[in-house]
């Protein structure tokens, strides 16, 4: 028996998921729907949260309120993938942390439209601080992948 053989098992598993999205979520997703990034707000604290939460980590009241988020923002962390999952979208992909303006806390989407062939380089695109924007789909579903950010600014 050929030693390397027995140390990987091949399968195939399909995996249906149902996900409840209860208000805030649905509420989020139904925005992507409509081409707008809806993040909810606490009257008490004055903070907005995205993803939209239903109660405040500051005030610890439900927010009471939607706002829409601009469609700019900046990066505060972001990494390249290298090993993705079947039938999903092919690795490499380059992943960010954005805060979008407007908001007080940050969403993670796929950034799209970079050369991932030499990371380096496209870590330096993708460094804290750096600008994107928001690109929606052209057929939007009511999911996170509606939306996904591109690098803006001359140093892109």
């Amino acid at each position: 028996m050929n030693e390397e053989t027995s140390l990987v098992v091949t399968d195939h598993i399909e995996l249906r998921y149902d996900y409840a999205l209860g208000e805030v979520a649905g509420t989020f997703m139904e925005g992507l729907k409509q081409g707008k990034i809806l993040a909810s707000y606490c009257s008490k604290s004055g903070l907005t949260y995205l993803p939209p939460r239903s109660y405040c980590e500051r005030s610890f009241q439900p927010c009471d309120g939607w706002t829409e988020a601009g469609l700019e923002g900046t990066i505060e962390a972001a990494t390249i993938v290298v090993r993705g999952f079947e039938g999903k979208r092919k690795t490499p992909v380059a992943i960010a942390f954005v805060r979008l303006d407007g908001v007080d806390s940050a969403i993670a989407n796929f950034v799209d439209g970079l050369d991932l062939s030499d990371c380096d380089v496209a870590m330096k695109a993708l460094a804290p601080g750096k600008r994107v924007a928001v690109v929606f789909a052209e057929h939007r579903q009511g999911r996170i992948t509606d939306f996904s950010f591109k690098c803006i600014g001359q140093d892109s």
